[in-house]
């Protein structure tokens, strides 16, 4: 036998000696920890937006005081009724319509608590043109009514987009719900002056029907507000049903007027009975010209206008208004076709 050979054997036997040795010392392998299956989550559901959600919030309230904005949206008010009215049988389906917003603070129940509560309201216009493109601001500290375009308040009427057309292109739509937005950022108010601020407070949306005659065409009524001294006098004559120097001498009798300014108070009525006079013929001829000018079509469209009038339906999230509801809009649209 070659030397190699006998090298390579006796090698080969001290391996196998040494093999058992080896896997003495060697640690058994570790036994895999059996894998534990995370617990699967419950799926979230997330209810499907509709389509006119965000109408009622999306309408401006016009009037309401910038303070008490963010009291309107404490509660989730729901305006389902509003949306299923531009469903298929509802007062509004198919129908081009222009909407505003307005608060009535009423007194009302809420979790067993009464209240006073800023409720929301929509009032929806039919009608195939705008309504108005003008604001009326009035108040009891105002001595007189202003009747503006509503673009010196920043407002105007802009589409509305439903949820589901959001990610078209806006011209290429043709939207048949217009609401009254504003675009005064409330972030701004602080640099406006207070009597610009105040204004925003005492403005109602304004409405001409030609074809009605306005309640101060029908007025007999003037208010005075006489500089007397040592302090004013305050008071509503009526050429109609009040005799001038009657009237004077019970104001002197109450000691609201002095002997010494009669005749000065009663020459300060007779203008202000003057001027109201004026004014209710110039009101009536103005609407008479403004009827004969105008066409037949727009005359159809005066006579068919439709206005309804929208609160928020009872839910648990919100007071039941169910009680508080009325047809009055504001001076200028008169009463709601239509309380929803």
């Amino acid at each position: 036998m070659r030397k190699g050979t006998k090298r390579k054997t006796k090698q080969e036997q001290e391996a196998k000696h040494d093999a058992p040795e080896e896997n003495k010392t060697k640690a058994p392998p570790r036994a895999k920890r059996a894998k534990t299956s995370k617990p699967q989550s419950e799926p979230e559901y997330f209810e499907d937006k509709r389509n006119l959600e965000d109408l009622w919030k999306e309408t401006f309230p016009v009037g309401t005081e910038w303070d008490q904005l963010d009291s309107v949206y404490q509660f989730k008010w729901d305006f389902s009724n509003l949306e299923n009215a531009f469903e298929e049988g509802g007062v509004l389906y198919g129908k081009k319509v222009y909407l505003f917003g307005c608060t009535e603070p009423q007194l009302v129940m809420f979790k067993g608590e009464s209240k006073v509560v800023c409720i929301p309201v929509v009032v929806a216009v039919v009608s195939p043109f705008p309504p108005s493109d003008k604001i009326g601001i009035n108040s009891v500290q105002r001595e007189a009514e202003e009747i503006i375009p509503m673009k010196q308040m920043k407002m105007d009427w802009v589409p509305y987009i439903p949820l589901e057309d959001r990610d078209s292109q806006v011209d290429r739509l043709k939207s048949q719900i217009f609401i009254l937005s504003c675009t005064q950022r409330r972030s701004a108010l602080k640099h406006l002056k207070l009597d610009r601020l105040k204004k925003y407070e005492y403005c109602l949306p304004y409405f001409y029907q030609p074809f009605k005659e306005d309640e101060l065409e029908q007025s007999t009524e003037v208010q005075i507000i006489f500089p007397a001294e040592p302090k004013p006098v305050f008071c509503e004559f009526d050429w109609e049903l009040d005799e001038l120097e009657e009237f004077t001498d019970n104001l002197i009798q109450e000691e609201e007027l002095s002997e010494d300014q009669k005749d000065a108070f009663e020459e300060f009525v007779k203008e202000k009975v003057r001027e109201a006079k004026k004014a209710n013929r110039e009101a009536r001829e103005a609407r008479k010209k403004a009827i004969e000018e105008m066409s037949e079509e727009t005359k159809a469209a005066f006579e068919s206008m439709r206005f309804y009038k929208f609160y928020p339906v009872q839910s648990p999230d919100a007071p039941d208004v169910s009680n508080v509801k009325s047809p009055f809009i504001n001076r200028y649209y008169g009463k709601a076709h239509e309380v929803l």
